[in-house]
């Protein structure tokens, strides 16, 4: 007997927007019909458990096939099946999902069902409308005397129901196949290698195995779904390898995440080495439901600067829209975004503690990453301070307490702030270093290029106390002190001087003093404006608002003469012409501003007066 009838719907033209709109890419038909056949076959696996069907289970594998001389695509299930009456139930009418009833009616009696039932959305089926002109379904249940159910729909809101019990079409043995008719505009999916690759993106870790011509295509237990105590290093490289085979470096450290209280995740993340740039590589993390690929854009579950980990999150509990391609953001999502956060830092705390040699060891590869955290995040902030590093130029490493301590005897200014020294280039800026440790101060080393964003936060953070580059200032005003010294020069000389000088530079944006320095420091020193040249730098790496008008102002200098320079009096002597000259193109080599022109000059000018 055959049943016609019209599929129940509560939208008008469903299909149109099933086909064009509500799933944003054609290949994830592929996904649903696949997760329905796993959901058919663990909801056979949950009655057998129950004791509902004690028949043979058999081989538990769902079967895609392609026919492309016949334009079919085949998915092929031997779970529960379904009758005519539940195929006119959980297909005809649209949007109720039949694994939404299964989960509610066997949550009580069989908690790992409601576990591992991948569909909750009732839709999943239409996609296949997206790549089929028609859409049959070939059913047997696996209930006693069961007859074989046979659906045809071409997209319409009309279907066809016949029922089998003897003749060549009852099926020989219990579940469904699902055959889609291919459409003319979607020829792409009739090619082998194309399915092979949707399979293998979507469903290579389902946990049933998936057969595609002959070959599995999936491991139904990937190391996320064990506990940490049964899986090796070597476990967790190789799982890193097969998600990444084109990464030619192996990852520094991982997180095995395994929570299921009060909200259910697992997965694994990988710590790589992050290099230092501005566009960090995104869409690393894989993130799964149920073992089923959703999405690699996970911006909504983990925080910005975590996206610069690799690895995979796999949560039953985060909120899907029907395409399961985006992402609400709910109170879930929020719970398990800080859990990951909390995590990570409790990982790199025990990483510090335990071994500190091989954390220092690592800095340099993850020291951007935590830098980044900070800024981007407070709470990893606070945990974070106790293992963030400061490096100084001589290569030791110290906690941010540690560093504090180490100097602030000897870098107090007079106003008792902690001045805290730094390079951006050790070896460009080795003069202004070198003075700086004269005096017995310490210099950091700050040359990654979150660094001018990363001082600002700490100066925010920290009480009394200020970073200053070495070459912004000269090396007797970087840490004003309570002493000073006179010049030996006369007011009138001095005036005289800071006019010789601008003179003999004759450049706008240089901006010439005279200073009373030590003897022994250098007769002209050339500094850049600390707060200006940060706000330059901060603009030039991401920052935003008021900083874009930083951007766009002129570079300006200080010149600093020192009047107590044995120079200082031959400049005033032959007023300035040549020794001036000279003097202020050795203070812009120290600061890597003489080229061109200028500096085949001076060169010249050097071998003259040699």
């Amino acid at each position: 007997m055959t049943e016609t009838g019209s599929i129940s719907i509560h939208t008008e033209n469903i299909f149109p927007i099933i086909k064009k709109f509500l799933y944003s890419d054609h290949e994830i038909f592929l996904r649903e019909l696949v997760s329905n056949a796993v959901d058919a076959t663990q909801k056979l696996q949950s009655l057998a458990r129950q004791g509902e069907f004690q028949g043979e289970l058999g081989e538990l594998k769902v079967r895609v096939t392609v026919d492309r001389d016949a334009r079919k695509i085949t998915v092929s299930d031997h779970g529960l099946g379904m009758t005519g009456e539940e195929i006119k139930k959980y297909i005809n009418q649209i949007a109720f999902s039949g694994a939404t009833e299964f989960v509610e009616k066997y949550k009580e009696k069989d908690q790992q069902a409601k576990d591992q039932i991948i569909g909750q959305f009732g839709l999943g089926f239409y996609s296949a409308f997206m790549v089929a002109r028609e859409v049959e379904i070939w059913s047997k249940s696996y209930k006693e005397d069961a007859a074989t159910a046979h659906w045809t729909c071409d997209g319409s809101t009309q279907f066809t129901l016949d029922e089998y019990t003897e003749g060549v079409h009852v099926k020989a043995e219990r579940g469904t196949d699902v055959v889609l008719h291919v459409a003319e505009d979607s020829d792409e999916f009739l090619e082998e290698a194309r399915l092979r690759g949707i399979l293998e993106k979507y469903c290579r870790f389902l946990p049933v195995p998936i057969e595609f011509e002959g070959q599995l295509v999936n491991d139904t237990t990937p190391i996320w779904t064990k506990q940490p105590a049964d899986l090796t290093d070597e476990d967790y490289q190789k799982f890193y390898r097969e998600l990444y085979p084109m990464s030619m470096e192996e990852p520094l450290f991982w997180i095995h995440l395994n929570v299921d209280y009060p909200f259910n995740l697992t997965g694994i993340l990988y710590f790589p080495k992050v290099k230092d740039e501005l566009q960090f590589q995104r869409n690393k993390i894989q993130l799964y439901s149920r073992q089923v690929f959703i999405t690699d854009e996970v911006k909504d579950v983990v925080p910005e600067f975590l996206m610069l980990l690799q690895g995979v999150i796999d949560s039953p509990d985060i909120p899907l829209n029907v395409s399961r391609s985006f992402l609400q953001a709910d109170a879930n999502v929020r719970k398990i975004n800080t859990y990951i956060t909390r995590k990570v830092a409790d990982k790199l705390g025990e990483l510090f503690r335990k071994d500190r040699v091989g954390y220092e060891e690592k800095w340099n590869d993850i020291g951007l990453f935590v830098k980044y955290g900070m800024l981007s995040d407070d709470k990893f902030y606070e945990r974070a301070k106790d293992f963030a590093l400061l490096k100084s130029v001589d290569g030791k490493l110290y906690t941010i307490t540690e560093y504090q301590e180490h100097v602030q005897a000897n870098q107090k200014d007079k106003t008792d702030n902690t001045v805290l020294l730094y390079t951006t280039d050790p070896e460009a800026q080795h003069g202004f270093v070198a003075a700086a440790q004269a005096r017995g101060y310490d210099v950091l080393v700050f040359d990654q290029v979150l660094d001018p964003h990363f001082i600002g936060l700490l100066e925010q953070k920290l009480e009394k106390t200020t970073f200053k580059r070495v070459d912004s200032a000269t090396v007797g005003q970087l840490i004003e002190k309570e002493e000073t010294t006179e010049s030996v020069l006369s007011e009138d000389d001095q005036k005289k001087l800071e006019e010789v000088v601008t003179a003999a530079i004759s450049d706008p944006a240089m901006h010439v003093k005279v200073a009373a320095l030590s003897p022994q420091d250098a007769p002209v020193v050339i500094t850049r404006n600390e707060f200006m040249r940060r706000m330059k730098d901060m603009q030039r790496t991401g920052g935003g608002g008021g900083m874009q008008m930083f951007g766009s102002l002129p570079d300006s200098y200080d010149v600093t003469v020192n009047a107590n320079s044995p120079l200082a009096s031959k400049m005033l002597a032959d007023n300035g012409s040549t020794v001036a000259k000279q003097a202020f193109d050795l203070a812009l080599l120290a600061q890597g501003l003489l080229k061109g022109e200028a500096l085949t000059q001076f060169v010249k000018r050097s071998t003259e007066l040699l």
